[in-house]
């Protein structure tokens, strides 16, 4: 082992969004000596393979969306040119590296010293890091952050290899012209919106009858009508046999079976992209050799304060598994910092992990915070549930034939008398922004009186959520 070349207050593996968190606000905020250790580009998956280039890209498809949407209101639009994927990819591209240079500026304004290098658990208090230079070095720590995020997964099935992933995605350098997307979460749902609108003849298969299966039920039913209305093509009860490399350069052969052909079929595609779920990035991580818990999946087990069961090691984000949004990381680093540096008045500090708002940026939005209809239900019993549900076409539809106007659909789910809103859920366009909103009053406990109390903006599709009956 290597004598201890560094020490310190607070040792952050993995910079991400929940690790650049803390360790800014340990160093910058409360004083205390912080090293940072990342072994690939700043900011995790967020910045660089997620949120950042997907909202990016859903900008871009959603202005495809309205360009088509155009004529109904008068406008004749020619198009002189195709959409210039490979121009807008590098933009892209640029943007982000923007933001990697923002966050070692960051690091530094907050005198925290960044280390690039992989990064491995000798005992509860010494890390090996192995440097980009083939060196190494170890670094003793009185405290501990895993923040190392995940990865997607990929199948266990002959010539899986020749797919891509969601990380894939943003190497694209042409839109394909006909993609299979494997997967039932957010990120198949989000990439299936964008690469349709973007002009690729757009596959998704997925093993059950619907998507997103952990939302709301009229989520996930209407979303999944609405993406067959725009022409997405929906492989239900489907399974996955083997990728093999096509006729053509750049094509695949994909064998699967579905609903509709249960004895298998093959499809020509140039693009297969696997979104099955992601698992954390604890590979060499050096977890066993000091015995921290893991779960069944791998995810390293944190209670609510972010403690491990080792003393003096923590862990958050999407190692953990418990709610993988950046937003979430994010309130965990801080709050674990401000609890570990910031004195008695932090002593208690920690994330509040219930009604946490999320989007899906699919086409039309997504939004939800609390429990669904389903999970009211089971927790509380049917008796002391009453839902309020419309269903409706937002004026942005008015000039638009019938047959090309997207639903608009919102639920509050309220419990016992007081009618406390205990779930909410919305679909249609502006419901990312609008969340954010009544995510407040929700998380405030709002009771459906407090919502009828509101004089209703008018016209608005938001106006809805204030005069359900």
């Amino acid at each position: 082992m290597a004598p201890i070349s560094k020490e310190c207050d607070f040792l952050v593996i993995g910079i991400g969004s929940g690790g650049l968190a803390a360790a800014r606000r340990a160093s910058g905020q409360w004083g205390a000596k912080t090293i940072a250790i990342e072994s690939n580009r700043l900011g995790g998956t967020c910045v660089n393979v997620g949120c950042v280039p997907k909202k990016i890209t859903w900008n871009a498809a959603a202005i495809a969306e309205t360009l088509h949407e155009a004529k109904p209101y008068g406008f004749n639009i020619k198009e002189v040119a195709p959409f210039d994927y490979k121009t807008f990819k590098h933009k892209r591209d640029e943007y982000v590296k923007k933001l990697n240079d923002i966050y070692a500026r960051n690091l530094k304004n907050d005198k925290v010293e960044y280390i690039h290098g992989r990064a491995s658990l000798l005992s509860k208090n010494e890390v090996e890091v192995r440097l980009d230079d083939g060196g190494k070095e170890t670094i003793r720590a009185q405290k501990i952050l895993l923040a190392t995020g995940g990865h997607p997964n990929i199948p266990k099935i002959e010539g899986a290899e020749l797919g891509i992933t969601s990380d894939g995605f943003f190497d694209l350098e042409t839109m394909p012209k006909r993609v299979a997307l494997v997967g039932a979460g957010y990120i198949a749902v989000e990439m299936a919106g964008m690469f349709h609108h973007l002009g690729s003849e757009t596959h998704l298969f997925i093993r059950h009858e619907n998507f997103l299966r952990p939302f709301d039920p009229m989520i996930q039913e209407k979303i999944i009508t609405e993406y067959e209305r725009q022409g997405i093509i929906i492989h239900r009860n489907s399974s996955q046999s083997k990728v093999e490399k096509g006729d053509k350069e750049g094509w695949l052969k994909f064998h699967y079976s579905d609903k509709s052909s249960p004895d298998g079929a093959v499809m020509d595609i140039d693009c297969l992209l696997w979104a099955i779920g992601r698992s954390p990035e604890v590979e060499d991580l050096g977890l066993s050799k000091i015995g921290i818990e893991q779960d069944e999946r791998g995810h390293i087990v944190a209670d609510d304060y972010q403690n491990t069961n080792i003393p003096n090691i923590y862990s958050l984000g999407d190692v953990c598994g418990k709610i993988e949004l950046t937003p979430v990381a994010i309130a965990a680093g801080r709050q674990l910092a401000n609890r570990l540096f910031g004195g008695p008045d932090h002593k208690d500090a920690k994330l509040d992990y219930t009604n946490i708002p999320s989007v899906v940026f699919a086409h039309p939005e997504v939004g939800s915070i609390g429990l669904s209809e389903p999970a009211a239900v089971e927790k509380y019993g049917k008796e002391n549930i009453k839902t309020y549900r419309t269903d409706f076409t937002a004026m942005y539809y008015a000039m638009m034939p019938a047959e090309e106007k997207a639903p608009t659909s919102y639920k509050l789910v309220c419990l016992g008398d007081e009618e406390k809103v205990v779930g909410m859920h919305i679909l249609g366009t502006g419901s990312a922004e609008m969340l954010q909103g009544f995510g407040v009053a929700v998380k405030m406990g709002a009771r459906k009186r407090d919502f009828d109390a509101c004089v209703a903006i008018h016209p608005t599709s938001a106006e809805e959520l204030v005069t359900m009956k």
